[in-house]
Protein backbone atom coordinates (compact mmCIF):
# COMPACT_ATOMS: atom_id res chain seq x y z
CA UNK A 1 0.00 0.00 0.00
CA UNK A 2 1.36 3.62 -0.65
CA UNK A 3 -0.22 6.65 0.23
CA UNK A 4 0.96 9.25 -2.62
CA UNK A 5 0.79 12.77 -1.30
CA UNK A 6 0.62 13.15 2.06
CA UNK A 7 -0.81 16.70 3.49
CA UNK A 8 -1.03 18.42 7.35
CA UNK A 9 -4.46 18.33 8.32
CA UNK A 10 -6.84 21.27 8.31
CA UNK A 11 -6.15 22.68 11.76
CA UNK A 12 -2.63 21.24 11.70
CA UNK A 13 -2.42 19.38 15.13
CA UNK A 14 -2.94 16.52 16.81
CA UNK A 15 -6.98 17.24 16.70
CA UNK A 16 -7.09 16.49 13.10
CA UNK A 17 -6.93 13.03 14.00
CA UNK A 18 -10.71 13.04 15.53
CA UNK A 19 -11.78 11.80 18.49
CA UNK A 20 -9.18 13.84 20.34
CA UNK A 21 -9.34 16.48 23.19
CA UNK A 22 -6.36 18.62 24.23
CA UNK A 23 -6.92 20.65 27.73
CA UNK A 24 -3.74 23.15 29.11
CA UNK A 25 -3.60 24.32 32.48
CA UNK A 26 -0.81 26.33 33.89
CA UNK A 27 0.55 28.10 36.82
CA UNK A 28 1.91 31.43 35.31
CA UNK A 29 3.69 32.16 38.74
CA UNK A 30 5.17 28.73 38.83
CA UNK A 31 5.24 28.78 35.54
CA UNK A 32 4.51 25.65 34.94
CA UNK A 33 1.49 23.78 33.67
CA UNK A 34 0.17 20.67 32.58
CA UNK A 35 -1.19 18.85 29.25
CA UNK A 36 -4.39 16.61 29.26
CA UNK A 37 -4.53 14.71 25.79
CA UNK A 38 -8.57 13.12 26.48
CA UNK A 39 -9.27 10.50 23.73
CA UNK A 40 -13.55 10.92 23.28
CA UNK A 41 -13.79 7.16 23.56
CA UNK A 42 -10.97 4.65 25.36
CA UNK A 43 -8.17 4.53 23.21
CA UNK A 44 -5.54 1.97 22.15
CA UNK A 45 -1.86 3.15 23.47
CA UNK A 46 1.77 2.15 23.31
CA UNK A 47 4.65 4.21 24.57
CA UNK A 48 8.47 4.25 24.56
CA UNK A 49 11.57 5.80 26.91
CA UNK A 50 14.57 6.71 25.22
CA UNK A 51 15.90 9.47 27.62
CA UNK A 52 18.49 8.50 30.69
CA UNK A 53 16.89 10.14 33.04
CA UNK A 54 12.68 9.77 32.61
CA UNK A 55 9.82 10.44 35.13
CA UNK A 56 6.78 8.50 34.39
CA UNK A 57 3.41 6.92 35.13
CA UNK A 58 1.94 3.72 34.20
CA UNK A 59 3.97 3.02 31.64
CA UNK A 60 4.53 -0.39 32.03
CA UNK A 61 0.84 -1.48 31.58
CA UNK A 62 1.47 -0.58 27.69
CA UNK A 63 3.58 -3.76 27.32
CA UNK A 64 1.65 -5.75 24.70
CA UNK A 65 1.80 -8.55 26.94
CA UNK A 66 0.25 -6.97 29.85
CA UNK A 67 -4.03 -7.36 30.98
CA UNK A 68 -5.28 -3.48 29.85
CA UNK A 69 -5.04 -2.36 25.88
CA UNK A 70 -6.41 0.89 25.96
CA UNK A 71 -5.92 3.67 28.41
CA UNK A 72 -8.37 6.69 29.23
CA UNK A 73 -6.03 10.04 28.88
CA UNK A 74 -2.56 10.80 28.41
CA UNK A 75 -1.14 13.58 30.80
CA UNK A 76 1.83 16.16 30.03
CA UNK A 77 3.23 17.95 32.66
CA UNK A 78 6.31 20.31 33.90
CA UNK A 79 7.11 20.26 37.49
CA UNK A 80 9.60 16.82 37.15
CA UNK A 81 8.32 14.19 40.56
CA UNK A 82 6.18 17.07 41.72
CA UNK A 83 4.18 16.59 37.99
CA UNK A 84 3.22 13.07 38.25
CA UNK A 85 0.78 14.61 40.50
CA UNK A 86 -0.90 15.85 37.71
CA UNK A 87 -2.07 12.54 36.42
CA UNK A 88 -3.79 11.57 40.06
CA UNK A 89 -5.73 15.37 39.14
CA UNK A 90 -6.90 13.79 35.80
CA UNK A 91 -7.67 10.04 37.49
CA UNK A 92 -9.88 11.92 39.72
CA UNK A 93 -11.74 13.92 36.92
CA UNK A 94 -12.54 10.53 34.93
CA UNK A 95 -13.34 8.57 37.93
CA UNK A 96 -15.91 10.83 39.01
CA UNK A 97 -17.60 10.69 35.25
CA UNK A 98 -17.82 7.04 35.47
CA UNK A 99 -14.72 6.72 32.83
CA UNK A 100 -12.17 4.02 33.08
CA UNK A 101 -11.07 0.25 33.28
CA UNK A 102 -14.13 -1.74 35.01
CA UNK A 103 -13.00 -5.03 36.56
CA UNK A 104 -15.54 -7.58 37.28
CA UNK A 105 -18.79 -6.16 39.04
CA UNK A 106 -16.66 -3.38 40.45
CA UNK A 107 -18.84 -0.53 41.54
CA UNK A 108 -16.23 1.76 40.36
CA UNK A 109 -13.60 2.82 37.59
CA UNK A 110 -10.45 2.76 37.19
CA UNK A 111 -9.53 5.41 35.22
CA UNK A 112 -5.97 4.27 33.24
CA UNK A 113 -3.95 7.74 32.77
CA UNK A 114 0.14 7.24 31.90
CA UNK A 115 1.87 10.26 32.47
CA UNK A 116 5.35 12.05 31.71
CA UNK A 117 7.08 15.33 33.12
CA UNK A 118 9.40 17.23 32.18
CA UNK A 119 12.04 19.37 34.54
CA UNK A 120 10.85 22.77 34.72
CA UNK A 121 12.12 23.88 38.26
CA UNK A 122 15.11 26.21 37.40
CA UNK A 123 13.12 28.47 35.24
CA UNK A 124 12.86 31.44 37.59
CA UNK A 125 9.02 30.60 38.70
CA UNK A 126 7.78 30.77 42.70
CA UNK A 127 8.25 26.78 43.00
CA UNK A 128 7.30 27.60 47.06
CA UNK A 129 4.45 25.55 47.02
CA UNK A 130 5.25 23.58 50.18
CA UNK A 131 3.22 20.73 50.68
CA UNK A 132 0.54 21.67 48.48
CA UNK A 133 1.85 21.45 44.65
CA UNK A 134 -0.08 22.85 41.96
CA UNK A 135 -0.23 19.53 39.96
CA UNK A 136 -3.66 18.12 41.28
CA UNK A 137 -5.45 20.79 40.81
CA UNK A 138 -3.75 21.48 37.37
CA UNK A 139 -4.56 17.78 36.25
CA UNK A 140 -8.18 18.34 36.93
CA UNK A 141 -8.30 21.83 35.29
CA UNK A 142 -7.07 20.77 32.16
CA UNK A 143 -9.47 17.76 31.68
CA UNK A 144 -11.81 20.19 32.11
CA UNK A 145 -10.67 22.78 29.33
CA UNK A 146 -10.06 19.60 27.25
CA UNK A 147 -11.50 20.78 23.64
CA UNK A 148 -10.92 20.28 19.89
CA UNK A 149 -8.79 23.05 19.55
CA UNK A 150 -6.00 24.68 21.87
CA UNK A 151 -2.99 26.65 22.36
CA UNK A 152 0.40 26.58 21.47
CA UNK A 153 3.82 27.59 22.32
CA UNK A 154 3.66 28.64 26.14
CA UNK A 155 0.71 26.61 27.39
CA UNK A 156 0.12 23.25 29.11
CA UNK A 157 3.53 21.56 30.05
CA UNK A 158 5.44 23.63 27.40
CA UNK A 159 4.58 27.29 29.75
CA UNK A 160 7.99 26.84 31.40
CA UNK A 161 9.80 24.60 28.99
CA UNK A 162 13.43 26.07 27.77
CA UNK A 163 14.75 23.97 24.75
CA UNK A 164 18.73 24.01 24.26
CA UNK A 165 19.42 27.87 24.21
CA UNK A 166 15.90 28.96 23.25
CA UNK A 167 12.22 29.14 24.90
CA UNK A 168 10.42 25.64 24.38
CA UNK A 169 6.69 24.96 24.53
CA UNK A 170 4.25 23.32 23.40
CA UNK A 171 3.92 22.18 19.49
CA UNK A 172 1.47 19.69 17.34
CA UNK A 173 1.38 19.23 13.77
CA UNK A 174 -0.58 16.88 12.03
CA UNK A 175 -0.47 14.56 8.66
CA UNK A 176 -3.28 13.18 6.46
CA UNK A 177 -2.84 10.91 3.31
CA UNK A 178 -5.89 10.95 0.60
CA UNK A 179 -7.44 7.88 1.64
CA UNK A 180 -8.19 9.22 5.07
CA UNK A 181 -5.22 7.74 7.36
CA UNK A 182 -4.59 10.42 9.69
CA UNK A 183 -1.63 10.92 12.35
CA UNK A 184 -0.32 13.85 14.93
CA UNK A 185 1.89 14.44 17.87
CA UNK A 186 1.16 17.18 20.49
CA UNK A 187 4.96 17.81 22.18
CA UNK A 188 6.21 19.67 25.16
CA UNK A 189 9.96 20.36 23.89
CA UNK A 190 11.90 20.79 26.82
CA UNK A 191 15.27 19.56 25.35
CA UNK A 192 19.07 19.55 26.75
CA UNK A 193 19.81 19.67 23.30
CA UNK A 194 19.90 22.37 20.19
CA UNK A 195 16.67 22.45 18.21
CA UNK A 196 18.16 25.39 15.74
CA UNK A 197 21.66 24.38 13.78
CA UNK A 198 24.38 26.73 15.59
CA UNK A 199 24.85 30.06 13.89
CA UNK A 200 21.59 30.19 11.91
CA UNK A 201 18.28 30.46 12.11
CA UNK A 202 17.64 27.13 10.47
CA UNK A 203 15.47 24.07 12.50
CA UNK A 204 17.23 20.92 12.34
CA UNK A 205 13.65 20.30 11.46
CA UNK A 206 13.33 22.59 8.89
CA UNK A 207 13.69 19.16 5.96
CA UNK A 208 10.23 18.42 7.21
CA UNK A 209 8.66 21.72 7.38
CA UNK A 210 5.06 21.56 5.38
CA UNK A 211 4.16 25.00 3.90
CA UNK A 212 6.22 27.22 6.06
CA UNK A 213 4.24 26.08 9.79
CA UNK A 214 7.57 27.14 12.12
CA UNK A 215 8.92 30.09 9.88
CA UNK A 216 10.11 28.84 5.97
CA UNK A 217 13.19 30.07 7.15
CA UNK A 218 14.83 27.10 5.22
CA UNK A 219 17.58 24.15 5.69
CA UNK A 220 20.92 24.19 7.57
CA UNK A 221 23.61 24.81 4.62
CA UNK A 222 24.77 20.82 3.81
CA UNK A 223 27.69 19.51 4.97
CA UNK A 224 29.81 19.09 7.77
CA UNK A 225 26.93 18.49 10.61
CA UNK A 226 28.95 15.91 11.94
CA UNK A 227 32.34 18.43 12.80
CA UNK A 228 30.00 20.80 14.75
CA UNK A 229 30.59 20.94 18.29
CA UNK A 230 27.85 18.40 19.17
CA UNK A 231 26.84 20.43 22.48
CA UNK A 232 26.92 23.53 20.41
CA UNK A 233 23.78 25.37 21.28
CA UNK A 234 22.49 23.19 23.86
CA UNK A 235 22.20 24.22 27.52
CA UNK A 236 25.04 25.56 29.19
CA UNK A 237 24.59 22.92 32.25
CA UNK A 238 24.69 19.17 31.21
CA UNK A 239 24.11 18.15 34.80
CA UNK A 240 20.98 15.79 35.63
CA UNK A 241 17.45 18.40 35.80
CA UNK A 242 16.30 20.78 33.64
CA UNK A 243 15.57 19.08 30.30
CA UNK A 244 13.41 16.50 28.54
CA UNK A 245 10.70 16.30 25.55
CA UNK A 246 7.40 14.10 25.81
CA UNK A 247 4.72 14.08 23.86
CA UNK A 248 1.89 12.03 22.72
CA UNK A 249 0.97 10.69 19.18
CA UNK A 250 -2.68 10.07 17.72
CA UNK A 251 -3.82 7.97 14.96
CA UNK A 252 -7.36 7.15 13.73
CA UNK A 253 -5.62 3.88 12.74
CA UNK A 254 -6.65 0.80 14.02
CA UNK A 255 -3.76 -0.62 16.08
CA UNK A 256 -2.73 -3.23 18.32
CA UNK A 257 -1.55 -2.72 21.51
CA UNK A 258 1.94 -4.32 20.04
CA UNK A 259 1.85 -1.72 17.16
CA UNK A 260 1.33 1.50 19.03
CA UNK A 261 4.48 0.17 20.45
CA UNK A 262 6.26 0.21 17.42
CA UNK A 263 4.61 3.21 16.17
CA UNK A 264 6.22 4.86 19.29
CA UNK A 265 9.52 3.60 18.80
CA UNK A 266 9.53 4.81 15.19
CA UNK A 267 8.32 8.37 16.62
CA UNK A 268 11.02 8.88 18.14
CA UNK A 269 13.16 8.93 15.38
CA UNK A 270 11.66 12.69 14.86
CA UNK A 271 13.24 13.58 18.04
CA UNK A 272 16.31 12.93 16.33
CA UNK A 273 15.45 14.52 13.16
CA UNK A 274 14.74 17.98 15.51
CA UNK A 275 17.65 18.06 18.04
CA UNK A 276 20.75 17.32 18.84
CA UNK A 277 21.99 15.71 20.52
CA UNK A 278 18.52 13.96 21.74
CA UNK A 279 18.02 10.86 24.21
CA UNK A 280 21.17 12.32 26.44
CA UNK A 281 21.87 11.20 30.19
CA UNK A 282 20.20 13.97 31.09
CA UNK A 283 16.82 14.08 29.42
CA UNK A 284 13.62 11.64 29.56
CA UNK A 285 12.44 11.42 26.08
CA UNK A 286 9.49 9.69 26.20
CA UNK A 287 6.43 9.54 23.29
CA UNK A 288 3.35 8.00 23.88
CA UNK A 289 0.65 6.79 21.12
CA UNK A 290 -2.81 6.65 21.14
CA UNK A 291 -5.63 5.02 18.64
CA UNK A 292 -8.76 5.98 17.83
CA UNK A 293 -9.36 2.94 15.56
CA UNK A 294 -11.48 4.88 12.93
CA UNK A 295 -9.76 3.68 9.94
CA UNK A 296 -9.12 0.35 9.21
CA UNK A 297 -5.28 -0.91 8.11
CA UNK A 298 -6.72 -4.22 6.74
CA UNK A 299 -5.92 -7.73 8.48
CA UNK A 300 -3.37 -8.61 5.75
CA UNK A 301 0.08 -6.99 4.70
CA UNK A 302 -0.17 -4.41 7.48
CA UNK A 303 3.39 -4.58 7.71
CA UNK A 304 3.94 -1.74 4.40
CA UNK A 305 1.20 0.35 5.86
CA UNK A 306 2.40 -0.09 9.52
CA UNK A 307 5.75 1.41 8.01
CA UNK A 308 4.60 4.40 6.32
CA UNK A 309 2.62 4.91 9.41
CA UNK A 310 5.41 5.22 11.61
CA UNK A 311 7.21 7.21 9.35
CA UNK A 312 4.41 10.01 8.79
CA UNK A 313 4.59 9.63 13.00
CA UNK A 314 8.05 10.75 13.16
CA UNK A 315 7.99 13.41 10.78
CA UNK A 316 4.95 14.84 13.01
CA UNK A 317 7.22 14.32 15.83
CA UNK A 318 10.02 16.70 14.24
CA UNK A 319 7.46 18.89 13.30
CA UNK A 320 5.76 19.72 16.47
CA UNK A 321 9.03 19.74 18.29
CA UNK A 322 9.97 22.94 15.83
CA UNK A 323 6.69 24.60 16.21
CA UNK A 324 6.59 24.58 19.75
CA UNK A 325 9.70 26.56 20.21
CA UNK A 326 8.90 28.77 17.19
CA UNK A 327 5.39 29.85 18.59
CA UNK A 328 6.51 29.83 22.08
CA UNK A 329 7.37 33.41 23.41
CA UNK A 330 9.79 34.47 25.75
CA UNK A 331 9.59 34.13 29.91
CA UNK A 332 11.80 35.50 32.05
CA UNK A 333 15.21 35.06 30.80
CA UNK A 334 14.55 32.34 28.46
CA UNK A 335 14.67 34.22 25.10
CA UNK A 336 12.08 32.84 22.32
CA UNK A 337 13.16 32.01 18.57
CA UNK A 338 10.87 35.09 17.12
CA UNK A 339 12.92 37.81 19.58
CA UNK A 340 16.00 36.60 19.00
CA UNK A 341 15.76 36.56 15.51
CA UNK A 342 13.75 39.16 15.19
CA UNK A 343 10.96 37.78 13.05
Amino acid sequence: MHFGVIRKGPRNHIGDVGGILVGNAADEAARTGVTVVLPEARAVAGGDVRGGGPGTRETDLLDPSCLVDAVDAIVLSGGSSWGLDAASGAAAWLGARGRGYRAGSSPLVSPIVPAAILFDLANGGNKQWGEEPPYRALGKAACEAAAADFALGNAGAGLGAIAGKYKGGLGSASAVTESGLAVGALIAANPFGAVVAPGTDRFWAAPFEMDGEFGGRGIPEPGGFAALDPLAGSKADASPGGNTTIGVVATNADLTPADARRIAIMAQDGLARAIRPVHAPVDGDTIFVLATGAYELGHEARHGPLSALGAMAADCVARAVARAVYEAGTLGAAMSYRDRHKI
